[in-house]
């Protein structure tokens, strides 16, 4: 924390009774060292922040905050009041108060002083130290982590304190061990507090001896403490984040207690391992905002508090969570996970993890798929398919003219279209690293668009993008750059190593590719075309809207991004193999009704909209109940229509929409008769399997019954 505070910036004897006049005055002494422009405009920006969550902390200690456009360099002025002053803690006044200034745009500068700081603040040694020291220089020495220049009993022309000099022969020898440890230590800081705190009275054991004494011969050990993992986040910075951490754990290991937590900081977290929550005792949740990922700690003893608690009375919660386990209480059991993440663990192979980390992007795409695409196709049907050509609606607009409007739709829709590849490459890094991923996905999504990469460069850059940054993730850093390694370090490195990867090595190649499958689709026809419809087909029907359904959707998508003729074929057929299965379900259920139970039918009633709206998750209910009878059904309807679609050169501009989109539909009435007979298929295919298998049970039933009846002949 070099230059952050020099010994201008340190007040020992801070005269305000109040917290805003303790930030003018330490602030003041900011303006007047250059680091302040503006000192009411910095000052609202203290109160702004104040107001949001008071920044006082149990053991006397006041850490005012804030980002400013008004600071011109990361400062830090500290102040010491003896009268105290009201900030908010719950044990009462603060003497020690903290008052730190970040730039506006130094959201790095902020976390990395906010957690040096915190760290140092959970020293009692360290506060100590602060309490006692009587040279402004060398309490900044301190705060800095700096070797300090010792407060000898050189005393300068004015200085006749006697306390100077030790006032006894004990107090020397106290001084004299101070001196050694102040040599010996590592930790600057530490040692000068270890210096400055009080010595243990003649006769009373010191502090050391106590703690390496070693346990009597018949003492029984645990040979497995009691294990608690913990979870700590606030909202702004990561001060209370890390000062609770390290209070747990060293509560922790006050009490033999086994201490392993997660800081879900402003800028990411890293996961615990799955092991280590696995075999925890108990959980501690110290968070002002919601614990991330809070399935995986379901079903243990948790405590749930705010962040301040963990700081304040860490012994008390520890205490209170072996309680829980001690009388068998838990938490609620994880509610149930998405049909394509159940059963997912730790121990998921790379495969699944694959599929979930694109399924993550994907569905982070759709969205944006549906807003630009039917805003397209709606401008396409007001203005025509030459809306395109219009020139910008910025530039050249008509109120009363519908094609002014139809253009106003087209360039809107194609604005949304165009984050459709940094959106799957950015979501696809943050399925595999959390936020830290963000940045180099939506770099190289954006760098893919740029080279002409498309959605398969953009699938290429969100992988390499996660990887990269689960790479650094791993390299082990001090916990003083943890602040500020997702915020600078992590995107800074991850962007410059995707992005030289896309421009110079492998985005070019991505980009033949790219062309290559364009130009095969445009040239689809005949057998070709139809066994691709059935392919589709096939995978829009199989999971009912889970991966494979997905990743034939993207691929659809993806095509529209360029269109040409193959391409939007390609996005019919998918349209059309999609909405068979729950079409299918609802006529079966109105023309052999009772093949399927009152909820079965109920839910027939809902599938011919979900149907006609192109959502095939509304046949889901039915796979679920029936799997081995529904789902090879409607992937014989599937490639029917998929391939039929292909055959009749039906075309789509639309990503999203079912029958209220067939203006838009190329060969509308064969788009139509291709849905048709899918659906019969399905319907028939349905309906024919329920029926072999209610008689088989009839006549098993019959059977049973006719030999109960012989049993009961024979026994006449």
């Amino acid at each position: 924390m070099s230059e952050l505070i020099t010994a201008e910036l340190v007040d020992l004897d801070l005269s305000a009774e109040t917290k805003d006049a303790a930030a003018r005055s330490l602030a003041e002494r900011m303006v007047a060292s250059g680091r302040v422009t503006d000192l009411e405009g910095f000052l609202a920006d203290v109160a702004a922040r104040e107001a949001q969550m008071p920044t006082g902390l149990d053991g006397g200690i006041g850490i005012p905050h804030c980002r400013s456009a008004h600071v011109s360099a990361p400062t830090l002025a500290f102040g010491r009041c003896p009268a105290g002053i009201d900030f908010g803690a719950p044990d009462g006044p603060a003497d020690l108060i903290f008052l730190i200034a970040a730039p506006a745009g130094g959201d790095a500068d902020h976390l990395s002083i906010l957690s040096t700081l915190a760290r140092h603040l959970m020293d009692e040694e360290f506060t100590g130290a602060l309490r006692s020291v009587t040279d402004p220089a060398r309490a900044a020495s301190l705060i800095r982590g700096e070797e300090p220049e010792a407060e000898t009993g050189k005393a300068g022309p004015e200085q006749t304190e006697p306390e100077a000099a030790p006032a006894s022969e004990a107090e020397a020898e106290a001084a004299a061990e101070a001196e050694s440890a102040d040599a010996s230590t590592d930790t600057p800081a530490l040692a000068s507090a270890q210096a400055a705190a009080p010595r243990p009275s003649a006769g009373e054991p010191a502090p050391d001896a106590l703690e390496s004494e070693s346990p009597a011969p018949d003492a029984p050990v645990s040979e497995t403490p009691f294990r608690i993992v913990a979870v700590t986040s606030c909202p702004t910075g990561i001060a209370h984040t890390y000062m609770a951490a390290e209070s747990l754990e060293k509560a922790g290991k006050a009490a033999g207690v086994e201490v392993v937590v997660e800081t879900q900081g402003s800028a990411g977290f890293e996961r615990l391992d799955p092991q280590v929550v696995a075999d925890a005792d108990g959980v501690i949740f110290a968070h002002d905002v919601e614990v991330r990922d809070k399935d995986r700690f379901a079903g243990k003893p948790t405590v749930d508090v705010g962040v301040k608690a963990g700081i304040n009375r860490p012994a008390e919660l520890i205490a209170e969570v072996r309680g829980k386990a001690e009388r068998g209480e838990a938490s609620a059991p994880a509610r149930d996970a998405a049909p394509m993440d159940k059963g997912g663990d730790a121990a998921d192979g790379f495969g699944t993890r694959l599929r979930k980390w694109l399924m993550t992007g994907v569905s982070y795409m759709v969205p944006f798929v549906a807003a630009g695409g039917l805003l397209i196709a709606l401008a396409f049907a007001i203005g025509g398919y030459t809306i395109d050509k219009a020139p910008s609606v910025a530039d050249h607009f008509i109120w009363t003219e519908a094609t002014s409007w139809a253009a106003l739709l087209f360039q809107i829709g194609g604005v949304a279209f165009g984050f459709l590849v940094p959106i799957l490459a950015g979501y696809i890094a943050y399925g595999m690293a959390d936020r830290p991923g963000l940045v180099p996905g939506f770099v190289g999504g954006s760098i893919a668009l740029t080279i002409n990469a498309g959605f398969l460069g953009g699938l290429i850059a969100g992988l390499l993008a996660g990887g990269v940054v689960m790479a650094i993730q791993r390299v082990r850093i001090p916990p003083v750059l943890r602040g500020i390694m997702p915020v600078v370090v992590i995107p800074l490195i991850s962007s410059a190593i995707v992005g030289f990867l896309m421009f110079l090595v492998i985005g070019k190649p991505i980009a033949a590719l790219q062309k290559a499958l364009t130009d095969w689709l445009s040239g689809l026809s005949g057998a070709n075309a139809i066994i691709l419809g059935v392919i589709l087909g096939l995978m829009m029907c199989f999971d009912l809207g889970g991966p494979l359904n997905k990743v034939a959707y993207a691929f659809a998508v993806g095509g529209l991004a360029n269109p040409n003729e193959g391409s939007l074929k390609v996005m019919a057929a998918v349209m059309a193999a999609g909405m068979v299965p729950p079409l299918a379900m609802a006529l079966a259920t109105t023309v052999r009704s009772r093949l399927f139970t009152k909820t079965e039918r109920d839910n027939g009633k809902a599938a011919w909209v979900l149907g006609a709206s192109f959502i095939t998750e509304g046949a889901i209910p039915f796979a679920a109940a029936d799997p081995l009878r529904v789902i090879p059904s409607a992937m014989a309807g599937g490639a029917v229509t998929g391939a039929l679609s292909m055959a009749f050169g039906c075309t789509l501009r639309a990503p999203h929409g079912g029958i209220f989109v067939v203006p838009l539909i190329g060969q509308p009435l064969l788009y139509l008769v291709a849905i048709a007979a899918g659906t019969c298929v399905t319907t028939g295919l349905v309906i024919l399997l329920k029926g072999m298998h209610r008689s088989r049970d009839a006549r098993q039933e019959a059977a049973a019954d006719t030999a109960e009846e012989g049993k009961v002949t024979v026994a006449a």
